[in-house]
């Protein structure tokens, strides 16, 4: 005996077919919707299911894709018995069924069952593609019109933003559209019928079954968020459906990216306060290098080579020099570390540091790969090979067996959608990429390597201000820097720097000597020690001096006799009138005025825009007696 499944939400036709088929020997199971057919084809295997298009809790059609891809019904036959069929054109092949009959007079209906049944029993030839039936029915406008403003519903919840669920009682799903679908990352065949809960995690569970009760009462439950198994960030609203208690809609939006944007952009904040915090610590410390770097470059000129101080003296030098460099490392990471900007070749710049720190670490291997005809960039030299060069350590400290680093370079183009999680501009960029096979790190501690000291090594074997500084210089380069990294399998950092159009220089060197003079030179600083070193070192190399403990006292100075004065070297950050300020009252008396900006803090920000209008240098504290000499003269030779 053959088993029938009929479903149907019209009691008055589930009786009629299960006396005829009865009647004719098949054994018959009925169920009234979609959501009871799934439940019940779990412990029960028909032979021939009937199945009806419009119903509730999962429709025909999708009921009819679900059965065709469930293995256990795949020797099944399925037929659509249903009005829909005269009323608007049915695929009923695409949907899996293998028989479609349009509901009409009984009678006449079950002359086409029959039939159809006749043919799945294998006693007649095989069934048609057309549609059995249509020529007992007529058409109705009404029909037509409210299946035209279905078709229009399906067409909204299709194209809506939000994910749309809707679910019963007991919490099955019976309807989802494609953006839920979407965000939930499961089919529809392996959605429909299955609980609602079963998305979420354990702990938020009494949290959302708390939501359901008060819906369930008929209160509509705004947004909340929730973390689905699938680990997605989900806001809900939950309102009943008026007409249906036992039922509700689940109105589901993504918010993870939302969630993410908003972490990078408060990490994005902490760091630039932590810059602009760093920054100030930097330009204060350079100002005192700058005392003890003059103090020691004047005692070295009045030293003769064999006295005994002579080397003590070098080696305070040396000393200045390491803490100099440790200050330029908190300026790269305020974003001050562009000191002088020229087209380069990152393929030289890459090759030349890479081999550098290769000869200091015999036990790391490195691998190069760079793209022939690599893109111009525009950088400070000296802080990328600084950004590289902390990559690098950075690489060989995670790899402390040894190991290899893979050293990339190629072209590329960034898009819109790439570069707006990182807050720069869509186009051209030369991309570096330093990947080691080191012990690799995990989420939280990602999140915070480019946080000044902070570091994973014990103490004493690091700053934790290499990272820090190399987010700092690539992004006042325009630039971007990400990282890729899981525990124990290694990490990868990498540097895009914006491409430019402009052709490289070849620079000739010129030997290092004191260029001396006997002009009269204006030093604008408000901290004692740098104006009295800065012209002791002055008057030592034959020039005149004169001083100012600020930008007004410069100004009354100045007046006094511009013909006399034939260079400004001024500080930018002064009490009462600032470095920029003092500049443009000091073009008011004269327009070609020769200034050196001098300051502890970097060429980028306050600097850069003085300079853009017209400063003629800048000096970058500390400098030592052969700086100062070369760029004073420099000036001081331009008419």
């Amino acid at each position: 005996m053959k088993k029938v499944l009929v479903v149907d939400n019209n009691p008055v036709m589930l009786n009629l077919m299960t006396t005829h088929l009865e009647r004719d020997g098949y054994e018959v199971v009925t169920a009234k919707d979609g959501l009871s057919v799934l439940e019940l084809l779990k412990s029960y295997k028909p032979d021939i299911i009937f199945i009806d298009l419009i119903m509730p809790n999962i429709d025909g059609e999708r009921l009819c894709r679900i059965v065709r891809r469930m293995p256990s019904m795949k020797a099944a036959a399925v037929v659509i018995v249903s009005a829909l069929a005269a009323e608007q054109k049915i695929s009923f092949r695409e949907w899996g069924a293998d028989a479609c009959i349009a509901k009409g007079p009984f009678n006449k209906m079950w002359e086409r069952i029959r039939y159809v049944l006749e043919r799945l029993d294998g006693k007649q030839e095989g069934i048609a593609d057309e549609i059995y039936g249509l020529e007992d029915i007529v058409p109705r406008e009404i029909t037509r019109e409210l299946l035209s403003v279905k078709n229009h519903l399906e067409v909204i919840l299709s194209s809506i933003a939000e994910g749309i669920l809707e679910i019963t009682e007991g919490t099955k799903i019976v309807y989802v559209n494609p953006e839920a679908l979407s965000i939930l990352g499961v089919p529809e065949e392996n959605l429909l019928a299955s609980d609602f809960e079963d998305l979420f995690l354990k702990d938020d569970l009494p949290r959302l079954r708390k939501m359901l009760r008060k819906t369930s009462r008929g209160l509509k439950q705004n947004g909340e968020e929730f973390l689905l198994a699938n680990g997605k960030e989900v806001l809900l609203t939950l309102m009943p459906i008026r007409e249906e208690t036992d039922k509700c809609i689940i109105i589901m939006c993504d918010i993870s990216t939302r969630k993410q944007l908003e972490s990078e952009l408060r990490q994005a904040q902490k760091l630039e306060a932590i810059g602009t915090l760093a920054g100030g610590i930097a330009h204060d410390f350079n100002n005192l290098l700058m005392g003890i770097q003059g103090r020691t470059s004047l005692m070295l000129m009045s030293a003769d080579s064999s006295h005994p101080f002579t080397e003590h003296l070098k080696a305070v030098e040396d000393i200045v020099r390491s803490a100099s460099d440790l200050t330029r490392q908190l300026l790269g990471f305020a974003r001050g570390g562009k000191f002088e900007v020229k087209p380069a070749d990152m393929n030289e710049i890459a090759r030349k540091s890479s081999e550098m720190f290769g000869r200091t670490k015999k036990e790391i291997v490195v691998h190069k790969k760079f793209q022939q005809k690599v893109w111009t960039v525009e950088i400070d030299r000296g802080q990328i090979e600084q950004a590289l060069l902390n990559l690098y350590i950075n690489a060989w400290q995670a790899m402390p067996g040894g190991g290899d680093i893979y050293l990339e370079t190629d072209n590329s183009v960034l898009d819109e959608s790439f570069v707006k999680t990182f807050h720069a501009r869509p186009g051209r960029y030369v991309r570096i990429a330093i990947t080691d096979n080191g012990v690799g790190m995990d989420e939280k501690t990602r999140l915070r390597i480019f946080e000044p000291f902070f570091t994973t090594k014990e103490m004493g074997r690091g700053t934790g201000l290499g990272l820090a500084s190399t987010y700092g210089i690539i992004k006042s380069h325009g630039g971007i820097i990400a990282v890729e990294s899981e525990k124990g399998h290694g990490s990868t950092f990498s540097i895009y720097l914006p491409a430019s159009e402009k052709e490289i220089a070849r620079e000739r060197r010129s030997a290092e000597e004191l260029f001396q003079g006997h002009e009269t030179i204006l030093v604008v600083d408000d901290e004692e020690v740098i104006t009295d070193v800065s012209r002791e070192i002055l008057e030592t190399l034959g020039y005149q001096v004169m001083i100012a403990r600020n930008g007004k006292e410069a100004l009354e100075i100045y007046r006094q006799d511009p013909a006399k004065i034939d260079l400004v070297i001024m500080d930018m950050i002064m009490p009462h009138l600032s470095g920029g300020e003092t500049f443009d009252l000091l073009r008011t008396v004269n327009p070609a005025i020769k200034v050196i900006l001098s300051s502890g803090y970097s060429m980028k920000g306050q600097a850069a825009k003085i300079m853009e209008r017209g400063c003629r240098a800048f000096l970058q504290k500390p400098f030592t007696i052969r700086e100062l000499s070369k760029k004073v003269r420099s000036v001081l030779d331009v008419s």
